[in-house]
Order: structure tokens, then C-alpha cells, then sequence
């Protein structure tokens, strides 16, 4: 399903490899409800901050290879997360195209923005204060995003600005990420065609 029109913004993805078989559908004009089953629990708990947060509606159905870790489910995800956003905006015309937001979390601070840019580009600077939150190994965030930036077409930059708890520091960076989606593929009321003097995104 690709329908990337003006009126009904969603699509879904699936991707199958041998590694890994995920479903990802994403409504971008949605109310924040979730269904998420990747398998990982604090994963399933980040995504869910990025559709509570992000205002769109998110289904990711996971089945990967976790019995010798995480790492291609939490990279797959993002691959198709990515595919399906960019499926869901079409041309991205009339979008704001730029979004950015701060999100702290207790003494934990971070700051996203994001350029839906056509330039695929993800800047990272996340200082972990663990390499574990519970059994999640938090390097795959960077893959997710990544996965995610790779596939959406789209310039991130991440930063963690503080924080002393690795938990808060990935929460706040995945409500930051979802906060700033939220504005970049907002409709724009006075924008009118794709948001670039080039014509196209």
C-alpha cells in the first residue's frame, strides 16, 4: 500500500531477508497508537515513544534472528521505517520539510533535527554513560537510526547534550526524533508544491 496523497498519507513495508521479516504500515496523519512486536522489549518501548510523540499511527511486526542478538531486527527496522515514511510523503509536497525539538528527561537532555532532504546523512553524538540498558545494547540505536536515515532519504543530526542515566538519554533522544518527525512532515498551510527551490525532493 502506497498512497502518499494529499488526503492519506500511509503505506506499508515489508522486508525479508534471512535474517529478519518485518512489517512496518505507518499513518502519518494518525492519533499516536501503536502495535509493536519486535521481539525486544525496550526497543518496542523506544518505538512507541516515536508514535505517541510523533502523532502518527506505527504497526512493526519483527521476527528476526535474536538468538544471536538484536542487531539485525533493530537495523531492519529502521531500514523499513524509513522505506515506509518515504513511501507515506510522496513527492513531500506542501510538508514543512525542516523539523527540530529539545526533550529532557530528568537531567538527561537531547536535541534532534531533521532535513526530509532527499540526502540520506545521519550525524550521531550520543555519549552512552552504559553500554546496557537491561539486555538492550545501546550501539544499535545509532544503527537504527541510521537504518532509518539510510531509507527515508533524510538528514538527522542527533545530540545528546546531557545526561548521567543511559535510560534517559535514549528516551530523550527518541521523543526528540519524534517530536522533530512530527513537524517535518506536518502540512504546511502556506507552503504551496515541494519545499525546495530545486522543485523536488
Amino acid at each position: 500500500m502506497n498512497t502518499g496523497s494529499a488526503t492519506n498519507r500511509r503505506a506499508e513495508v515489508e522486508r525479508n531477508t534471512k535474517e529478519t521479516q518485518i512489517r512496518v504500515s505507518v499513518d502519518l496523519d494518525g492519533s499516536g497508537s501503536s502495535r509493536l512486536a519486535t521481539g525486544i522489549g525496550f526497543f518496542d518501548h523506544m518505538l512507541e515513544q516515536i508514535a505517541r510523540h510523533g502523532a502518527l499511527d506505527l504497526t512493526i511486526e519483527a521476527q528476526g534472528d535474536l538468538h544471536i542478538d538484536g542487531h539485525h531486527t533493530v537495523e531492519d527496522v529502521g531500514i523499513a521505517f524509513g522505506q515506509a515514511l518515504a513511501k507515506a510523503l510522496g513527492d513531500k509536497s506542501g510538508i514543512r520539510r525542516y523539523g527540530h525539538a529539545y526533550v529532557p528527561l530528568d537531567e538527561a537532555l537531547s536535541r534532534v533535527v531533521i532535513d526530509l532532504s532527499g540526502r540520506p546523512g545521519l550525524e550521531w553524538h550520543v555519549p552512552f554513560t552504559r553500554a546496557m540498558i537491561g539486555g538492550f545494547d545501546v550501539d544499535l540505536t545509532h544503527e537504527f537510526f541510521q537504518g532509518f536515515s539510510n531509507h527515508a532519504l533524510a538528514t538527522v543530526h542527533i545530540d545528546n547534550l546531557r545526561g548521567d542515566n543511559s535510560h534517559h538519554q535514549c528516551e530523550t533522544v527518541f521523543k526528540a526524533f519524534a517530536r522533530a518527525l512530527r513537524t517535518a512532515v506536518e502540512r504546511d498551510p502556506r507552503a504551496a508544491g515541494v519545499p525546495s527551490t530545486k522543485g523536488m525532493l
